[in-house]
């Protein structure tokens, strides 16, 4: 990686990643390159002193992302009542550009952690009621934490098993409903849908069925109900640090309840294997 880093200096961090990619076979079921995530790779073996990779191209104004917020994302009048009322509900995974835009203001503007680009396999929904106009939540799934002891241990995988079956696990790392829609027993049936509906919509995505779901919830701010009322499980906390610490030196966040959703019957055993997903039928879950 080194050699790559020096003999490809002229092309960019991007393009050295997308090369790295190619070199070494670093690829998603579909075949496409993980290229995001060999470029956070190649940034933190720089930041260690481990490689040296060509200065940022000059691409613009740089610092946190500026999310421009219309009338779309403006808050709207109170809606009330019962999940059953919204019924069926429709998760759609964001797909146009409206639809990314709309997505991105909603969580900007709404979510307390705000909008952050996702890194990895990702996948974004936009939650509407029965008629299809109303906008009721937001949700995104995306690439877990690398290492999480309870986690791990609740699983019982090795190192080697971890880094082999670790994409099979997906984590919902944003998880808004708007501010202005008070409806009872609404998060905890997105959430049940969303996990009947996440496999299929990620295979045709990513080319690959997910086994196992992740969540981090703040105690400070959120109870959990609805992931509990949905039937994932409480497996304990995280150790406040960021989600690709695996050196254990950004400590000072506040931990997080961990909630874990098995997707198949048996989902241990199948993590700590080889398992061929295309295999896996709606009979299994």
């Amino acid at each position: 990686m080194r050699e790559m880093a020096q003999d490809y200096a002229s092309l960019g961090v991007t393009e050295i990643a997308r090369t790295v990619c190619e070199l070494l076979e670093w690829k998603r079921a579909n075949g496409k390159l993980k290229d995001q995530e060999c470029r956070q790779l190649l940034e933190r073996l720089r930041d260690q002193g481990r490689l040296t990779l060509p200065p940022v191209r000059n691409s613009g104004p740089r610092g946190p992302r500026h999310i421009p917020l219309s009338e779309a994302s403006a808050p709207q009048a109170t809606l009330e009542g019962s999940a059953g009322e919204f019924e069926p509900l429709e998760l759609r995974a964001v797909q146009s550009q409206s639809e990314r835009r709309l997505w991105t203001e909603l969580i900007e503007r709404h979510h307390y952690l705000g909008y952050r680009v996702p890194v990895g396999a990702n996948l974004r929904y936009l939650v509407r009621s029965q008629s299809g106009e109303q906008v009721l939540a937001c949700l995104l799934w995306s690439s877990p934490a690398w290492k999480m002891a309870p986690r791990d241990q609740w699983i019982g995988w090795n190192e080697e098993q971890r880094a082999q079956n670790l994409q099979l696990v997906v984590n919902n790392s944003r998880f808004l409903i708007l501010p202005w829609v008070r409806v009872r027993g609404l998060a905890s049936k997105i959430l049940g849908q969303c996990a009947r509906q996440l496999p299929g919509d990620w295979e045709l995505r990513y080319g690959y069925r997910p086994l196992l779901l992740e969540t981090f919830v703040d105690a400070r701010r959120f109870r959990g109900t609805c992931y509990r009322a949905a039937n994932w499980i409480h497996i304990g906390q995280t150790q406040g640090r960021g989600r690709m610490d695996s050196e254990h030196r950004a400590h000072g966040l506040a931990p997080k309840d961990i909630y874990l959703y098995p997707l198949y019957r048996n989902v241990r055993q199948q993590l700590c294997q080889h398992p061929n997903l295309k295999s896996l039928s709606r009979s299994d879950s």
